[in-house]
């Protein structure tokens, strides 16, 4: 703020965003803050400015539970750029082994013995519980608190898909009404769209 209040002053007509924007490309050396400073190889190989920019939130995050033998060159030095950080690196893991353990589930491939799979959803959860990132951590201690929900999602059969998805048909509906279908309108709506 101080250098955008200083060239302000010298005749800048554009914004202070527009400033840490400028400075931010530029800059050689991390910012003093909170966060930790990134690998000093990391940052002696790449000019400053020439870091290409992270992809939006929700690819990164597809890109981070992937596993690596699936991500082409590309992605996988977005990955790798992002497990520079220590923390990142541990949540990364968490995420991967936890999506490993859904996807078994889900493809109807459940670990080979119910012991076993409690055995590693509580193996995730305790390494998840200790993680630096509070996010995971918060996670993990929703997990523990209905642990036995958790156990029947993962090691049973059945699904609650189909429910769930009549639930969303019925509301949708009741959107298009704007809420002013009664029970009677309902009723004949969903029995004549089915």
């Amino acid at each position: 703020m101080a250098l955008w209040r200083e060239i302000r002053e010298q005749g800048y007509p554009g914004t202070s965003r527009q400033v840490h924007r400028f400075v931010a490309e530029r800059r050689t050396r991390p910012v003093r803050s909170g966060r930790k400073p990134r690998s000093a190889k990391a940052s002696a190989s790449e000019p400053p400015g020439s870091e290409t920019l992270l992809p939006p939130a929700r690819q990164l995050a597809w890109l981070l539970v992937q596993p690596t033998s699936v991500l082409n060159e590309s992605e996988a030095a977005v990955v790798s750029r992002v497990e520079q950080d220590d923390t990142a690196r541990a949540v990364t893991g968490l995420a991967r082994r936890f999506t490993a353990l859904v996807r078994a589930a889900g493809k109807g491939n459940p670990v080979a013995d119910d012991r076993d799979a409690a055995a590693d959803i509580e193996a995730w959860i305790t390494k998840a519980r200790t993680c630096e990132a509070p996010a995971i951590a918060t996670f993990a201690s929703g997990l523990e608190a209905d642990i036995a929900a958790v156990r029947a999602a993962l090691m049973e059969p059945w699904s609650s898909g189909q429910a769930e998805g009549q639930v969303n048909r019925l509301k949708l509906i009741k959107r298009q009404c704007y809420g002013r279908a009664g029970l009677n309108l309902l009723k004949r709506r969903m029995v004549l769209a089915a």
